[in-house]
């Protein structure tokens, strides 16, 4: 069952122990912009998934953080968010892997057991009919020269 929180209302997360971020409600709207983030779509189309995951969960995270507690700069004071220490948080490994696990994946195990659960209307399904009148004759083959 899903269940609904009208709310809509910050959230705590613990990332890794001693360091937690609150952040927005993982909208529709939160994502429809993140996926026109300037820097998502400045992302090479010859760029692996992996640039493509980074580039998007930054830009998520930017839209999303609004207070952390147990961040500090390179002497140990407490700093604030901004888009340069969200993008420097991100790049520690084990803050990225638990920030992906706890608010990304929520919202795409959402979409993946909506897509699982639909059938299909038309393709390999049983029920498919074909769609193309078969070949008349074998089609010929271009010379080469």
């Amino acid at each position: 069952m899903l269940t609904l929180d009208l709310t809509n209302a910050p959230r705590w997360h613990d990332l890794v122990p001693g360091v937690r971020v609150q952040l927005r409600p993982l909208t529709t709207a939160l994502m429809v912009a993140t996926r026109s983030d300037p820097a998502v779509e400045a992302v090479p189309e010859e760029a692996s998934d992996e640039e493509r995951a980074v580039a998007f969960a930054k830009a998520l995270a930017r839209r999303a953080v609004l207070a952390w507690d147990g961040i500090g700069d390179a002497d140990g004071k407490p700093i604030e968010p901004s888009p340069e220490s969200i993008d420097a948080l991100l790049d520690v490994w084990p803050i990225f892997e638990a920030f992906q696990l706890t608010y990304v994946s929520k919202g795409l195990l959402l979409e993946q057991e909506k897509n699982v659960s639909a059938s299909l209307p038309s393709g390999p399904s049983a029920g498919a009919t074909d769609t193309a009148k078969p070949a008349r004759k074998r089609a010929k083959t271009a010379r080469r020269g």
